[in-house]
């Protein structure tokens, strides 16, 4: 089946166009395009037509924590978020360090059909730190790892950092680093600050992403490899990756959306929800994170969509788990934070949440062009819509949202993987 999106402007510019899909590609676009037969048409007059979303930062449970999330309900928050292929992060149970287990990730994606879900695998064995994993079995299994991150732990050891950087260059992979030094962060669970002290809170230095940041920019440099830094958080990581950059060091990173909107003056009311990792920082350090996101310093996007039971949240603030909900309501957060303020225009969007994330991995059939013969990955934005955040009717098995009761801009109307329509309306399929 064909499918016919009509009125749409793609990348936000120009006129409005209809885009004919056929066979899992585009096939015509143009204005006035006649129904062919047997052809599922979507009424779109004046959205905004983008590249499917590309996430590299997600936690998608399974295996070991289904209760939170699985594959089948983080593919359909992704989905109706936008997103056709997501990267699912390595600390599951059991951690993803073999190819057993992301080769069953992969698979688990591919039956469900709503995203393409690609393990992350992990860098060190059970995210110990000490001992290397067998990435090379990884990449060449059915799942072909592309990234591997201990995301959720930092490899702290230099050495062992050393050995996976170079490991890496030679099997043509991306090392992904959750930059915390922890003998800086021992009970931290806020931002070390004037709110964390006030609420007597254990703080959470900014030198403790820096210091990583910069030793694995070092790192990097004398192995040749290329290192991706995750959630970037501060303004001194903006300062240290504008001077790696300008070293010719092969080093990207990506922001959430929520170190973009939010700030620690939301901890006053010990409120689990606010906790993450790292912690959201001060209003200073957000809009440098925004004003870097502008200049590309930070390469793009990316959710760490990390599911959690309300029993894991709503607890004493230290006991929380960290991380917040981010698939669904990720374009609106970027939306508000960067195309309203004029920061960034549609077609930016398309860089920071689909066409650079696509590049970084290697990602061939995502972040294409909007045209003729392109795979037909797609996003439809109705630039004008407003909606109110209910965590319980998001699609996610947790509703652990800092959004809730939020009225966010824009909305997702439809999703397109590879032709197929993966969400519509704000449902995913049956």
């Amino acid at each position: 089946m064909s499918v016919l999106i009509r009125g749409v402007r793609c990348y936000g510019e120009g006129d409005q166009v209809d885009v004919l899909v056929e066979d899992g590609q585009i096939a015509q676009i143009g204005a006035g395009l006649a129904v062919p037969d047997e052809c599922e048409v979507i009424d779109a007059p004046g959205q905004v037509l983008l590249p499917g979303f590309v996430d590299l930062h997600t936690h998608l449970r399974e295996p070991g924590r289904e209760y939170a999330e699985d594959i089948e309900t983080g593919s359909a928050a992704a989905a109706l978020g936008g997103y056709t292929a997501v990267f699912a992060m390595a600390n599951t149970d059991p951690v993803a360090d073999s190819p057993v287990v992301t080769d069953h990730v992969w698979a688990r994606g591919q039956q469900i059909g709503l995203v393409d879900v690609h393990p992350v695998g992990a860098v060190t064995v059970g995210l110990g730190g000490t001992q290397l994993t067998e990435m090379g079995m990884m990449a060449a299994g059915t799942a072909g790892v592309r990234m591997f991150s201990d995301d959720g732990v930092c490899v702290a050891d230099p050495l062992v950092m050393r050995r996976a950087l170079e490991y890496a260059t030679g099997l043509g992979v991306l090392i992904a680093q959750h930059a915390e030094e922890p003998r800086l962060t021992v009970g931290s669970v806020a931002h070390e600050g004037p709110n964390a002290a006030r609420l007597g809170l254990a703080g959470w230095p900014r030198v403790a992403e820096e210091s990583i940041v910069a030793r694995d920019a070092l790192l990097a440099r004398d192995a040749g490899a290329r290192l991706h830094i995750c959630h970037a958080s501060t303004a001194g990581t903006v300062e240290l990756l504008k001077w790696a950059k300008g070293q010719g060091i092969s080093v990207t990173a990506e922001v959430t959306p929520h170190h973009l909107m939010l700030d620690d003056s939301r901890l006053a009311g010990y409120d689990g929800m606010n906790r993450v990792n790292p912690p959201l920082r001060e209003a200073s350090d957000a809009a440098a994170l925004r004003q870097a996101l502008a200049d590309g310093v930070i390469d793009c996007v990316a959710t760490d969509h990390a599911p959690h039971a309300e029993h894991e949240k709503t607890c004493e603030f230290a006991a929380a788990r960290p991380g917040m909900l981010g698939l669904q309501t990720a374009l609106s957060v970027v939306v508000a934070t960067m195309v309203q303020p004029g920061l960034l225009s549609w077609r930016d969007v398309a860089r920071v949440m689909s066409e650079r994330p696509a590049q970084i991995v290697g990602l061939p059939d995502q972040g294409r062009p909007l045209e003729v013969g392109e795979p037909a990955n797609l996003t439809v934005v109705d630039v004008d819509a407003n909606w109110v955040v209910t965590g319980t009717q998001l699609a996610s098995r947790s509703a652990n949202t800092p959004y809730e009761t939020m009225t966010l801009p824009a909305a997702v109307t439809a999703t397109l993987l590879r032709g197929r329509i993966t969400a519509r309306d704000g449902k995913s399929p049956a």
